[in-house]
C-alpha cells in the first residue's frame, strides 16, 4: 500500500513517517461494485475498513423490525470497527451504494501492531475511539428519530 494513500486519509494525517510505514505494510486495497455487501450483520468481524472513494451504507436490522440505514460512509470514513474491537461478529452490515474503494486491515493485525508498536497503536486507537464515539452518537439519534416517528404513527392509527 503506498504511503501517500495512508497519509492522505484524515484518520492518519500528521503521523510520523515511521508510523505511516508501519501502517502501509499492513493494509490492503479493496474494491466493491454498487450494491455489493462488504460484510453482513452477524458475519465474523475480521477487517477494519477506511473508505477511499465511493459511498457505503451501514445498515442495522433489529430482530423485530425493518432494516435501518444508520450511517452513510463517505471517503475517509471508517467502518467495520467491530474487527478492531475484537468482537466476534459485525453488529451491522455494510453495502456499497456505488462503486467504492477502501483500504483494510485485519483486526488481528491491528492488535498485533498495537502490541509490538504501542506508541503507534495508542495513536491509532485514540483516533478510532473518536470515530466510534461519533458514529454511536449519530446512530443513537437515528434510532430515537425512527422510534419517535413510529410512536407518532401509532397514535394516529
Amino acid at each position: 500500500m503506498p504511503r501517500e494513500a495512508i497519509r492522505s486519509l484524515p484518520l492518519f494525517r500528521g503521523l510520523a513517517p515511521r508510523d505511516v510505514d508501519l501502517l502501509a505494510a499492513r493494509f490492503r486495497r479493496d474494491s466493491f461494485v454498487a450494491q455489493e455487501t462488504v460484510f453482513a450483520q452477524g458475519d465474523r468481524a475480521e477487517r477494519l475498513y477506511i473508505l477511499t472513494c465511493g459511498k457505503v451504507a451501514i445498515r442495522f436490522k433489529p430482530h423485530d423490525g425493518e432494516t435501518l440505514t444508520v450511517s452513510v460512509i463517505a471517503p475517509g470514513g471508517v467502518f467495520g470497527w467491530s474487527a478492531a474491537l475484537d468482537r466476534a461478529a459485525y453488529t451491522s452490515c455494510a453495502v456499497a451504494l456505488e462503486p467504492s474503494e477502501a483500504i483494510s486491515i485485519s483486526g488481528a493485525e491491528l492488535r498485533r501492531l498495537c502490541n509490538t508498536h504501542p506508541r503507534t497503536g495508542v495513536l491509532i486507537l485514540e483516533r478510532l475511539a473518536g470515530v466510534i464515539a461519533d458514529r454511536l452518537t449519530n446512530a443513537h439519534a437515528k434510532v430515537v428519530d425512527v422510534l419517535q416517528k413510529g410512536i407518532g404513527k401509532d397514535r394516529l392509527d
